[in-house]
């Protein structure tokens, strides 16, 4: 941020593109939440309009931040924000959970209801979509790291009108590419040799990520037919 850009006020638009770069799918409806939440808040001019300074935009990089990559829940961020308003620092908080790395030692990351809802910034009935379409599922009482992911997704979709049920074909074609993967490996986790079964991952994950890539560049491909007709 540039020195003329700091001492001016900024818009909520403003905010939104300079986070943007970082945090792609936040929204002016998820500042906004925030807002509501009682965790910023950024001073209002004569006729209502926000007025948002680098202190503002500082504190919004702490939530999602925390949000993001410790997957805290908002209750927890707004106890160490009001510990940085007391004269503590925030950013040297242990972190409490970790990322959904299946390649980093240690368990896994599992969420509870409460941890998914806060993380992802969504109401219990965007949830309750996401569960009933088969997008998001629980494993006992906890959800997997990857459900975080998904729920984040739907809730920056559907700034865009997009509802759980219309992501039911990205569902089904996820299933598709499963199957297909599990195909290929299948094979390996049947020898019994040492190290099958983590060849077999290593393969699948690697398939993962050539058909993620072959996806994208698909998308790629029909949306610049699409748009240059």
């Amino acid at each position: 941020m540039n020195a003329r850009a700091s001492r001016a006020a900024m818009t909520i638009g403003d905010v939104l593109a300079l986070l943007r770069a970082d945090f792609p799918d936040v929204t002016i409806s998820k500042i906004r939440f925030l807002e509501t939440e009682g965790l910023i808040e950024p001073q209002r001019s004569p006729s209502g309009y926000r007025k948002f300074g680098p202190a503002d935009v500082d504190r919004l990089r702490f939530i999602l931040s925390a949000q993001r990559d410790q997957y805290l829940p908002l209750r927890v961020i707004k106890e160490r924000l009001q510990e940085a308003d007391r004269g503590a620092d925030p950013v040297r908080a242990p972190r409490t959970l970790v990322a959904a790395d299946t390649d980093a030692p240690g368990p896994p990351v599992r969420l509870t209801r409460r941890q998914l809802l806060d993380g992802a910034g969504i109401e219990e009935v965007l949830l309750a979509q996401l569960e009933e379409f088969g997008l998001v599922r629980r494993s006992g009482v906890y959800y997997e790291g990857e459900a975080l992911t998904v729920a984040r997704a739907a809730a920056a979709l559907g700034a865009f009108g997009f509802e759980a049920r219309h992501l039911r074909a990205v569902k089904a074609a996820a299933d598709r590419e499963v199957g297909l993967i599990e195909q290929v490996v299948a094979p390996l986790l049947r020898r019994r040799n040492p190290g099958a079964h983590e060849r077999a991952a290593d393969t699948a994950r690697r398939l993962a990520e050539l058909s993620l890539e072959l996806h994208a560049a698909l998308v790629a491909a029909g949306l610049r037919e699409s748009l240059d007709h």
